[in-house]
C-alpha cells in the first residue's frame, strides 16, 4: 500500500491518460471537467466514448484499445457497473495507473473493480479525482478534498 499522495503524484507523472465517460453534453459531467483540465496542463489526453466520434472538440475512442501509441492511466469515470471492463480492458493493454472518480456521491467507484485491479498489478485509486492533487489542482478541488474527505482514500 502506498498513501494517496504517493500514487496521486505517480499517476500525474503520467503523460498519455485516457478519461472513460466524456459526454458530448458536458453540463455538470465530472470526467469533462476532468479531460479539459488535463488537456489545459499539458497532459496528452483522449477521450472514451463509445457513443460518441467527438467530445469537447477531440476525437472520441470506442474503448482503450483503440487509442493509437496506447495510454500510460486512465481515469474510470462512468458509472460503477462498468468500471470492471474497463479495468479488464486495463490489465489486458498493461496499463499500471488507474484512478476511479468519486465526488461527494458514489461516483465511479467499484469494489470488484478495485479487487480485480489491484490483483493485477494495477495501482488503483479508488476515490476522489486527479483534480484534486499536484499541477491539476484548484482551490476549488483542494476544498472539496477536505470537505469530503471520505470519498478520498488514504491507502492505495
Amino acid at each position: 500500500m502506498q498513501s494517496i499522495h504517493e500514487a496521486a503524484s505517480a499517476f500525474l507523472s503520467m503523460q498519455r491518460v485516457a478519461v472513460t465517460g466524456v459526454s458530448r453534453h458536458p453540463e455538470n459531467h465530472g470526467s469533462n471537467a476532468v479531460y479539459r483540465r488535463l488537456r489545459e496542463r499539458g497532459y496528452e489526453v483522449f477521450a472514451v466514448n463509445p457513443n460518441a466520434q467527438q467530445v469537447e472538440g477531440d476525437r472520441a475512442y470506442p474503448d482503450l484499445k483503440s487509442i493509437p501509441g496506447g495510454i500510460e492511466a486512465v481515469v474510470i469515470a462512468t458509472r460503477p457497473e462498468i468500471a470492471i471492463d474497463t479495468m479488464r480492458e486495463c490489465a489486458e493493454l498493461g496499463i499500471k495507473h488507474v484512478w476511479m472518480h468519486r465526488g461527494p456521491g458514489a461516483g465511479s467507484v467499484s469494489a470488484a473493480a478495485t479487487e480485480y485491479g489491484r490483483q493485477h498489478g494495477i495501482t488503483v485509486i479508488d476515490g476522489g479525482c486527479p483534480l484534486m492533487f499536484g499541477a491539476t489542482a484548484d482551490l476549488g478541488h483542494k476544498l472539496i478534498r477536505f470537505i469530503y474527505a471520505r470519498s478520498v482514500p488514504k491507502q492505495v
